[in-house]
């Protein structure tokens, strides 16, 4: 496996302060859509891709903005609102196309929300994980690889705004300026280090993700929810955390812009029984929530109605290995066990010059770990290879990880 090049020199970034041809119009009708999809398929090449959201402000995961950029037909800033019943000719185009993004898990759901979905993809975000890179941020590979200073700045702005303004389209038509030429650099470093093949595998896993599952009582990452102290007030928590969410669901905006976390808790603690004891609690008497009073006292009336054994437990209820920190108490054996795996893995990363969690999953480690029962000696890679396999591994994965596994637990 040949070393990582650290890719600089003593040369100052070039800043890249404008798109080569300008910023493009917004495409916000059919007829444009119709044209920039024609445009986009007389092209040649991959597809640089980039979507804005406007997460913070909105409840959805939508794009509000889409970027694409091919060889032989510039750059296209779209705004999907107005168009999201006119993508089919845009789809046709680009759909069959490699698509190249940065951190594309981020934009694929809200993209395949639009029926766009790409039959191939090139993540040079991962790219740059599994060449070893420090910092994957796009701005910092750009600037090893290409040498230029990609000015960051709108990221967590408002996107879903109207009109946007000028100096934020200069911004996301940057953002796919160069994605073609970085995903030549990144290909090229790749195959020097002999990684090209677990890049494919891994840019098609992600490609065939789909969204992520939700996670399960997500009521209980309410900031300071361990305070409450009884069964009762965490039911009232979940119940206004769910009327949140149905209130910003329907209103399409962050839940914690509908209501603060830090209000949720104190009418979980106090429990009010009248819209003039709930309007008596910081921010509930407020103007904004006011007219919501109704709204709120129901979630709170519904969970004082709730039988003792329909209520929450005082501890989520969880199926997996406990906390890795609690293991030498619980069970010292699977500490050992885990101990040993982390520093086999380690080894291993710095070997190859890939983070640890792209060799194998971090929760599939510890439940391995955890789960392992002792097999025959001759078994134990058998084993191992199955447990990694069914919980997503992929065969460079596997080809990597289940040596240095297998002897970690034979060693156990």
């Amino acid at each position: 496996m040949s070393e990582v090049t650290d890719g600089e020199d003593d040369r100052p970034a070039a800043p890249l302060l404008a798109p080569r041809d300008g910023v493009p119009d917004v495409v916000n009708t059919a007829e444009g859509v119709a044209k920039a999809a024609a445009a986009l398929a007389s092209g040649n090449g991959p597809l640089a891709v980039d979507a804005e959201r406007a997460s913070g402000f909105r409840y959805s995961a939508r794009a509000y903005l889409i970027q694409l950029r091919r060889r032989g037909a510039g750059t296209v800033l779209l705004d999907p609102i107005p168009t999201s019943s006119d993508l089919a000719a845009l789809a046709a185009a680009i759909n069959p196309l490699e698509w190249i993004l940065h951190s594309a898990d981020q934009d694929l759901p809200g993209l395949a929300e639009l029926d766009l979905t790409p039959d191939r993809l090139y993540d040079t975000e991962l790219a740059g994980r599994l060449a070893g890179f420090d910092r994957v941020g796009l701005a910092a590979i750009v600037e090893r690889t290409l040498g230029y200073e990609l000015r960051k700045g709108h990221g967590a702005a408002d996107w879903s705004k109207r009109p946007l303004p000028d100096s934020w389209l200069n911004y996301a038509a940057l953002d796919v300026e160069v994605l073609v030429e970085l995903r030549e650099e990144m290909a090229a470093e790749l195959d020097r280090q002999g990684k090209t093949e677990w890049a494919a595998q891994e840019f098609e896993y992600i490609r065939l993700a789909g969204p992520p599952k939700p996670k399960p009582d997500r009521w209980r990452r309410l900031a300071h929810v361990t305070t409450l102290k009884t069964a009762r007030q965490l039911a009232v928590a979940r119940s206004l955390w769910q009327a949140r969410e149905d209130l910003a669901r329907k209103r399409d905006v962050s839940p914690n812009r509908v209501l603060p976390d830090s209000a949720i808790i104190n009418a979980s603690r106090e429990i009010p029984v009248s819209i003039e004891q709930l309007r008596a609690l910081p921010v509930f008497g407020g103007p904004r929530q006011r007219r919501h009073s109704r709204h709120w006292l129901h979630a709170i009336e519904v969970a004082r109605a709730l039988p003792e054994d329909e209520l929450p437990t005082k501890r989520p209820v969880t199926t997996g290995p406990p906390p890795a920190n609690k293991w030498a108490r619980v069970d010292p054996e699977a500490a050992e066990r885990l101990t040993a795996a982390r520093s086999s893995l380690a080894e291993l990363s710095e070997r190859v010059a890939v983070p640890v969690e792209n060799l194998v999953t971090p929760e599939l480690v510890r439940r391995l770990c955890w789960d392992w029962s002792p097999v025959e000696p001759n078994r134990v890679d058998t084993v191992v290879e199955k447990t990694l396999a069914a919980g997503g591994a992929r065969p460079w994965q596997l080809e990597l990880s289940v040596p240095v596994l297998t002897d970690a637990l034979r060693a156990e």
